[in-house]
This record gives structure tokens, sequence and C-alpha cells, in this order.
């Protein structure tokens, strides 16, 4: 006879299953807002520090390169120590260091102080993608929710890139950098505190990790290396055409204003691409958003080319939604292509590639730009684009495999 208690009980049982994923997907999404504004806000101080430092522009290349590298370079090793030390210990430890790398800056009185800060910062940044991801993987399997997840952690990073750097531009009217720089680490230091509090329980070590999860088996390794193929490409299309953007909207007219109010257009339209796309994914599949969302962007650069300005600038907001969605739907194929127990390394693996391809991609674009011109350079990028629908392919079939 089944007691009356017993739907009670039930209930009971589930309740604390329902907040670690809620707490678990709203740390990696704190944890990416506070990450991507803490490494987009270099460039509000790098002119600062030009004119502090007399810095020529390669060393201001340098100084944003360090940053950027260190961070691409090491988010394999960022995997490694998470299974030996625990998801919790090396994410929190990373978000503590970025923000210790800016409270180093804030008292630097030299470019070597200041690299140091920023080679410090990318160490800790290094961290965060794969390991968040993960988290955000792990924790929301159970609930058949990855991509719709994810895609809200994708969200969350172009949140920080809005906030952070716009707060601190507007804090610097009227304060030194310095005291900007020591609010950003101070910010970096709070974040980790409250991720240490977030984080339900230690996952990521080999002692907690699961021997036989409940997730998916990992897919034939082919399809891993098509995702990522796709990634790359994808990652390099879109920094290749932010980097020729600008020179477009001047060519037609466009003023200082124009070119700002532009890219507003544009990052506003990629940061709802990056929520809806991932929901879009879940519904009709990997392949048919990322043939949707690529064909429509290398269709936008090809009408982006053409247009008149004005045109052109009603276009941006759909050219922006298109532009980064694609990257939500990739993320979220990304665990069901490892398998559970290899989501740190994979997603590690998948952010080099991306990260590692759009820091290249403006120097190989930006020289083809040189030898052919603008619109020829964004013709060529659109077509490279197309590169990702058979890979997108591959990609499905290995899914449909597994």
């Amino acid at each position: 006879m089944n007691s009356p208690y017993a739907e009670a009980d039930n209930t009971q049982t589930s309740r604390p299953e329902a907040s670690p994923r809620r707490r678990s997907l709203f740390a990696a999404c704190g944890a990416h807002a506070v990450h991507d504004g803490l490494t987009d806000v270099i460039y509000v101080l790098l002119p600062l520090w030009q004119s502090q430092f007399t810095l020529s522009y390669s060393l201001v290349g340098l100084l944003r390169g360090s940053y950027s590298g260190v961070m691409a370079g090491f988010q394999l090793l960022a995997s490694r120590f998470a299974r030996r030390w625990g998801r919790k210990r090396v994410l929190v430890g990373g978000t503590a260091l970025a923000g210790l790398s800016y409270l180093i800056a804030s008292q630097a009185n030299g470019i070597g102080w200041l690299l140091l800060a920023l080679v410090l910062g990318g160490l800790g940044a290094s961290t965060q993608h794969p390991l968040a991801s993960s988290l955000v993987a792990d924790s929301q399997q159970d609930g058949g929710k990855v991509k719709e997840a994810l895609s809200h952690y994708n969200f969350a990073g172009d949140i920080g890139k809005t906030l952070i750097p716009g707060l601190i531009g507007l804090l610097l009217v009227v304060a030194s950098w310095q005291t900007g720089a020591a609010l950003i680490g101070l910010l970096g230091m709070g974040a980790a505190a409250l991720l240490w509090w977030l984080i339900p329980r230690d996952q990521g070590s080999d002692a907690n990790r699961p021997k036989n999860s409940a997730g998916k088996a990992a897919a034939p390794r082919g399809g891993m290396w098509a995702l990522q193929a796709t990634g790359i490409i994808d990652s390099a299309v879109r920094m290749g055409f932010l980097t020729f953007l600008p020179f477009l909207l001047s060519s037609k007219g466009a003023g200082t204003a124009g070119i700002g109010v532009a890219l507003s257009l544009l990052f506003v339209g990629g940061a709802f691409g990056k929520l809806l796309c991932g929901y879009l994914g879940a519904r009709v599949g990997m392949m048919k958003t990322v043939w949707l969302t690529e064909g429509t962007t290398s269709l936008c650069i090809l009408l982006a080319v053409w247009l008149p300005l004005s045109w052109l600038m009603m276009m941006l907001p759909l050219l922006g939604l298109a532009l980064n969605g694609t990257s939500s739907v990739l993320y979220g194929t990304v665990p069901e292509l490892a398998g559970s127990e290899k989501r740190d390394h994979a997603f590690a693996l998948f952010y080099t590639g991306t990260i590692g391809a759009g820091a290249l991609s403006p120097v190989l674009f930006g020289h083809l730009g040189d030898l052919s011109g603008v619109p020829a350079a964004l013709q060529m990028l659109a077509a490279f684009l197309l590169l990702t629908l058979p890979l997108s392919w591959k990609v499905q079939n290995s899914l449909d495999a597994g």
C-alpha cells in the first residue's frame, strides 16, 4: 500500500538536485561574464598605458597579445590541473589570479610590470572557458538542457564584455587608470570568493569524477575533429570580419560615431544570437542550425560589401545574430561528442583552437586585404565560411552514429 507521504518524500529528495543545477549554471555564467569583462577591459586601458609609458604600437600589441596568447595556450593545462585538484579549486584559483593581475597592474611603474601582470591575467583566464563550460554540461545533463544552458552561459560572456569595459570607461572620466585597474582587481577577487560559495561541490578531479556516468558516451572521434575545424573556421571568419568592418563602413562614408553605432548594433544582435541559437540547435539539430546561421552570415557579408551604408546599418543586427549565434550551437555539441569523462579536455582543446584562430585571423586576412583590398577580402571570408557546411554534416553523422 502506498504511503500518503511517499509523494512528499519524493518531492523532498528531488528538490536538492534542482538547486545545485541552478547554482552551477549561475556560477558558470558569472565566471564567464567576469572573465570576459576582465579580458576586454584591456582595450579601454591600452591607450592610457601607451600615453603613460610612451609605448610604441608594437609594444601595445605585445601587451594585448600576451594576455590572449597565454589564455589560449594554457587551457589544456588547466583541464589537466582540474582532473588532479578539482574543477572548483582550479576555476576559483584562476579567477583570483586574474583579479590579482589587475591589482599588480595598478601598481606598475613600467612596461615590465604590466607585461608580468597581463601574463598572470592570461594564465588565470585560461581556466574559465574549459572548466566553466564543463561545469554547465555536467550539471545540466540529467535535465537534458545542456544546449540551452550553454547558450545562457555564452550570452553571459557578452553581458560582461558590454558592462565591465563600459563602466570602467565611465569611471576613468573622473578617476585615474590605477584606480580603475585596482577596482577591476577587486572585482575579480570578489568573484572568486563568490564562485567558491556558489559551486555546489568539487567536481572534475579524478577522485570525484564518476567512472560510469549517466551521460552519453563519446561519439566517433572524427566528429570531434570536424567540430573543431568548424569552430576554427567560424572564429577566424568572425574575427576577420570584425577587423575589416570599420574600414568598410568608413569607405561607405561612416564617421567615428557611425562606426561606434554600427558595432553596437552588431554586438547587440550577436548577444541575442548566442541565446537564440542555443535553443534553436536543441530543437532542430546541430547541422540544420549551422547551415542556417553560416549560410545567413555568408550572404550578409556579401550584402555588406554591396549595399549602401543606410541598408548596411539596418542589416547589422541580423548579421550579428548569425555571426555570433553559431558558437552557442558548437559549444553545446562538444559534450555530446566528448563523453562525460573527457569534457574538460574537449572544451580546452576546442577553445584553444577557436581562440587561437581568432587571434591569427586578423593578421592573415589583413595581409590578404593589403594585397587585394577590403571588398575582395570580405568576399573571400564569405566563401571560406561555407567550408563549415560539409564539416557540420560530418559532425551530425557522428552524433547519429554515437
